[in-house]
């Protein structure tokens, strides 16, 4: 079998203050309101990187179906973007310093990718892994952002209550990187945040502060979200406009309301199970409310660019 380490190229001084938590936001597989990349690049923005490890794509990648990009001008290609997968080393607002794994979601060696990973994250020292993304969910932009959060041990997510009974969901590289180091007996954990379904093909800055609020809650970093919130006040003033705009998508956004505020009620007297396993028939899809409104964003979008 061949070496999983032969997969990365570890730079000098990798293994000197690390860190202990390793941040895993990987660009390929779902990541509803750009969740994970925008937390990605607030982190970058805060704290000058350093790489630990670089992976080699050319082993990892289906370069024909993501395709990087190049530069032409006039008569030559004068510049070529080459796709990345690293580990690098950054420091929260009190100088932590932590790991992020950062880059295309492979489309190869899955589990060559995730056995060096979790070399990786022997040889460094690091005490729990954890993962971010977006998922699109019918929930309306008015009430707090929520997350799925999942974990290698049940005490990883004590206060967490789950939203979803016994499902099955297309596998991801993090979720199996997650999977496997819970076999390994290392400590992982994962907040899937809930994005509005109409949102989801949208940068939703509130729900990024969502996800690294709740990675601090996980690991105790301190990290930034003040050029989030700019953009998340910029951002929520645009939909309350296009809301504000339209009877029918109020009734939308009402509608998610109801259902919302029902489900927490009967979460909080009566238990998840009970609530996720008796009959919602009466209570609209996320499919429903989500395409209304999908339709209406997209109407103003053509009528913008006409």
């Amino acid at each position: 079998m061949p070496d999983p380490a032969d997969l990365y190229e570890l730079r000098p001084g990798a293994e000197s203050g690390g860190g202990t938590a390793m941040l895993v936001v990987l660009d390929g597989y779902v990541d509803a309101g750009a969740v994970g990349r925008q937390a990605a690049e607030a982190l970058f923005a805060e704290s000058s990187a350093e790489e630990v490890a670089v992976f080699d794509l050319d082993r990892l990648l289906d370069y024909r179906s993501r395709r990087p990009v190049m530069t032409f001008v006039e008569n030559a290609f004068t510049d070529y973007n080459p796709p990345r997968l690293a580990l690098y080393r950054l420091h929260d607002a009190e100088g932590t310093p932590f790991l992020l794994l950062h880059g295309l979601e492979p489309d190869h060696e899955w589990e060559g990718f995730v056995a060096a990973v979790r070399g990786l994250v022997e040889r460094l020292g690091v005490d729990l892994t954890v993962g971010v993304q977006g998922i699109p969910m019918a929930v309306p932009h008015t009430r707090p952002v929520t997350a799925t959060a999942h974990a290698t041990r049940p005490e990883l997510v004590t206060g967490h209550e789950p939203w979803l009974g016994r499902v099955q969901v297309p596998a991801g590289a993090a979720a199996l990187l997650e999977y496997r180091l819970g076999e390994a007996g290392l400590d992982a954990t994962g907040f899937a945040v809930h994005v509005p379904s109409y949102l989801a093909q949208s940068e939703y800055p509130r729900a990024a502060i969502a996800a690294l609020d709740y990675v601090s809650g996980a690991t105790g970093l301190v990290l930034p979200v003040t050029r989030l919130e700019e953009s998340a006040r910029e951002t929520d003033a645009q939909i309350a406009e296009q809301v504000e705009e339209s009877d029918e998508v109020q009734g939308v956004v009402g509608d998610l309301e109801r259902q919302y505020d029902e489900f927490m009620s009967a979460r909080e007297g009566l238990g998840a199970q009970r609530l996720l396993g008796g009959d919602e028939s009466a209570l609209p899809t996320a499919e429903e409310l989500g395409d209304e409104l999908e339709r209406y964003l997209a109407d103003r979008e053509r009528g913008a660019e006409g």
